[in-house]
């Protein structure tokens, strides 16, 4: 398991390993950019805290990927999560790998209103459960889709049509 730069953690967010650094799996820096891997568990409580404790008041988006094989952490799917001290221009993303099989992470819908859309997209094409989701459901695949079509898993030729009929307006 890497290593964790405590020192350039210390720099972005003072007081940040005190209280939440039994969570973090990995810290990363690249171009000034913090990303803190973590626990997958732990993923709500930290966002809490970036937010109430640490003045990161803007999640900028909420993304996974499916890095198809099996990384060094739990699991293939991934769960980016960019934030954003906007008065100080300081970004701190962070990033939970979980397994394929039931991959579910809490919701943080309620902490920052903006992933209520994230959340649904993250579940609608990679198969991502976010708990305490309050309407989880497709907004870009029609409902009678059948499965998660950024996943690798899913066949590149499974085009799937809507079966409905779609009623005329009267034309």
């Amino acid at each position: 398991m890497p290593e964790i730069d405590t020192n350039c953690v210390e720099t972005k967010i003072p007081g940040f390993l005190q209280h939440h650094g039994t969570a973090l799996v990995e810290v990363q820096e690249h171009m000034g950019d913090l990303t803190l891997v973590v626990q997958p568990e732990a993923i709500r409580q930290l966002i809490q805290a970036l937010k109430t404790n640490f003045g990161f008041e803007m999640l900028l988006d909420l993304f996974a990927m499916d890095y198809e094989i099996r990384t060094q952490y739990s699991g293939a799917l991934c769960g980016s999560l960019p934030t954003l001290f906007t008065s100080k221009k300081r970004r701190v993303r962070l990033k939970v790998f979980i397994g394929e099989t039931n991959p579910e992470i809490d919701s943080i819908h309620d902490i920052y209103a903006a992933a209520n859309w994230f959340e649904r997209e993250a579940w609608d094409l990679f198969g991502i459960t976010f708990k305490g989701h309050p309407h989880l459901t497709r907004i870009l695949c029609h409902q009678e889709f059948v499965g998660h079509p950024l996943r690798k898993d899913y066949p590149s030729d499974g085009y799937q049509q809507l079966r409905k009929a779609i009623r005329s307006a009267g034309m």
